[in-house]
């Protein structure tokens, strides 16, 4: 029987008796509540009106069981019940971040969130994980939050439009890890997800960058350029970034992601890439895009080395 274990450090030994993947593992969440009432961040507003957009199911069902097809053609992927008044659980990379067997689950700053935590907790115990708390009123939003680079021997972590940069260190604490705080100035920017994704390089020299400079202030800047050269920084347009194309899921040397413009996908192939170009549509209306559909459960060198050019 699974039993949850509380872990206030991370020694090798409490590694041991986590979950051992050999394939890269993701866990999603079908959209079966999708859809919501209320605005969280500016793209649930439908223009001026500043009222929720109206959303469809179907759509939404139809563009996630897109997603979930490509991604089960190249990973292992598993499934957590949606829950009746969570219709943003779809988005469960937003829930938690895992890395070694070791799970730093959410503390979502909006009520209307809150409940996702739950649940997500309680499948992760269940599943062998072992878990990192973080106070509740420390708000930290999972994958939407935090990244590691493509090595994952340090995070990128942003503030200053829904999350407080005090949960930073201690979610690093979890891995025993340096942090790296970025700081976000644009509203339509409220997580890292949405304008910083760091990439595996198909070449094996270190990784790439995908962000959207716009997004942060000139000390991040100065913080991005100095970890990534500029022969590894690909930055995108505005108009990508309002695609979601930031939000990309990135296994091996496959980036799944929005629609891009034709720019953005020679940069990324000439980069090494395959680009695997999706119909999200619904989702950026929630502020979402590949990457906030799916929390990554297998350790990074697993994720990026099953997947071969």
């Amino acid at each position: 029987m699974a039993t949850s274990t509380i872990v206030s450090s991370t020694s090798p030994e409490l590694f041991a008796s986590t979950p051992l993947f050999t394939r890269p593992t993701f866990l999603m969440c079908p959209p079966e509540w999708y859809g919501a009432d209320y605005v969280l961040n500016p793209w649930m507003s439908a223009g001026r009106s500043g009222k929720p957009h109206t959303f469809s199911r179907d759509l939404a069902f139809a563009q996630w069981k897109g997603l979930h097809n490509v991604l089960r053609s190249v990973a292992d992927v598993r499934l957590i019940h949606p829950e009746p008044g969570c219709p943003d659980m779809v988005f469960i990379g937003h829930a938690g971040l895992v890395h070694h067997g070791v799970a730093a689950v959410s503390s979502f700053t909006c009520t209307e969130r809150q409940p996702e935590a739950t649940y997500l907790r309680r499948w992760l115990a269940g599943h062998g994980f072992l878990l990192w708390e973080t106070p509740r009123e420390t708000a930290f939003e999972g994958e939407g939050d935090l990244s590691f680079d493509a090595d994952g021997k340090r995070l990128w972590a942003a503030h200053g439009v829904r999350t407080c940069k005090s949960s930073h260190r201690h979610v690093a604490d979890a891995w025993h890890l340096p942090v790296h705080s970025l700081h976000l100035t644009d509203p339509r920017f409220y997580h890292l997800d949405t304008c910083f994704t760091p990439l595996h390089d198909p070449a094996g020299d270190g990784g790439f960058l995908l962000y959207y400079p716009g997004a942060f202030d000139a000390a991040s800047l100065a913080l991005i350029e100095a970890a990534y050269p500029a022969g590894k920084r690909i930055a995108v347009s505005e108009a990508d970034a309002t695609r979601m194309a930031c939000c990309a899921l990135n296994l091996g040397h496959t980036v799944f992601t929005g629609d891009i413009g034709r720019e953005l996908a020679a940069r990324l192939f000439d980069a090494g890439f395959d680009v695997v170009q999706l119909e999200l549509s619904e989702f950026i209306k929630g502020g979402g895009g590949a990457k906030s559909l799916t929390l990554r459960l297998s350790d990074l060198p697993v994720t990026h080395g099953a997947i071969h050019p």
